[in-house]
């Protein structure tokens, strides 16, 4: 089992999809880090040499110091940062985190159950009439 910044990749999927599982890391990335590897993106995780692993591994970490890629602890402390950035400056889309409802423009009306999390039904909600 291939183990790559902190993170047991599958054995099972090709390499290409398997980097992917890294947090930081999507399918053109992952296709730039195996052609930098020079190891073919189609060969499963599990048919690695440890030399290709370990060249994986280098590559990551050349991209990581060169600062053109960021994974794993540091994108998600950048990312949990910038959201305490906009809570903290009382921002619409800070609002709209603390409130945990969608933040970009979604439809709450219908939609938006991740975010609002399962339905609480309200009882007795209609309202009487006057007759």
């Amino acid at each position: 089992m291939a183990r790559i910044s902190g993170i047991d990749l599958p054995k099972n999927k090709r390499g290409e999809i398997g980097l992917t599982y890294i947090y930081g890391i999507g399918r053109s990335s992952a296709r730039k880090i195996l052609k930098a590897a020079g190891v073919d993106g189609n060969i499963k995780v599990q048919e690695w040499t440890d030399e290709q692993a370990n060249k994986i591994r280098t590559v990551i970490n050349d991209m990581v110091n060169v600062n053109t890629l960021k994974v794993e602890g540091a994108l998600r402390s950048e990312t949990q940062l910038n959201i305490k950035r906009l809570v903290d400056i009382n921002t619409y889309r800070g609002i709209r985190h603390r409130a945990g409802l969608p933040v970009r423009g979604q439809n709450t009306q219908t939609n938006a159950r991740t975010r609002k999390g399962k339905r609480k039904t309200i009882a007795n909600k209609k309202i009487a009439t006057k007759g």
